[in-house]
């Protein structure tokens, strides 16, 4: 009785087209190590090797009426592995773009999140540090730096001298940068100096 691991491949091939399973289970007993070898030395994963060899062979059954009875089954096998190695390639090179760009997008946001939020904290003490000023000091500091009078036009709207608006001015800017600390006096005077 004829054994089917003394066929050829081409007589393996033949009999694989006309739906034998043993025909088949030869070619998978043939080369199954083989090709998990060639995928896995590529592929540097035993596991998605395995993987790739199994779907090989389940798309090699599928398609057993396309095989060509007179081709080269072992080079048409290793051609497939290949091309399902570079396939895994693609993917992965597509995946890594794809998280690559997303991790930047979620960097940036983060970035300019954190940055919106301490501006705004930032911008929440000046205010409270300013409201804190006594109230004719607070009022004087207000008029000079967010509506930008002169120390004259506020001299002559509250009727006091220009002498007394300049020493409140200066006196605000000292108490403000010693509760506000350097930095952030520093940044709220760039902010009213734009």
């Amino acid at each position: 009785m004829n054994t089917y691991s003394s066929f050829s491949d081409n007589e393996l091939a033949f009999l694989l087209t006309k739906n034998d399973e043993l025909a088949f289970t030869e070619i998978y007993n043939r080369f199954y190590g083989l090709l998990f070898i060639h995928a896995s030395k590529r592929l540097n994963s035993e596991e998605e090797a395995k993987d790739l060899v199994q779907q090989l062979f389940e798309t090699l059954w599928i398609k057993r009426t396309q095989v060509a009875p007179d081709g080269n089954l072992s080079g048409y096998l290793y051609a497939a592995t290949r091309n399902r190695v570079i396939d895994v390639f693609a993917h992965q090179k597509v995946e890594d773009k794809y998280i690559g760009s997303l991790q930047g997008y979620l960097d940036q946001e983060h970035v300019l999140t954190d940055y919106l939020v301490r501006e705004k904290d930032m911008a929440a003490l000046i205010e409270r540090e300013i409201d804190a000023l006594p109230p004719k000091m607070r009022e004087i500091f207000l008029m000079s730096r967010m509506e930008n009078k002169t120390h004259k036009e506020i001299a002559e709207l509250l009727g006091l001298s220009e002498l007394t608006v300049k020493t409140q001015v200066k006196r605000a800017l000292k108490i403000l940068r010693s509760r506000l600390g350097l930095v952030t006096y520093l940044i709220f005077m760039l902010k009213t100096y734009h």
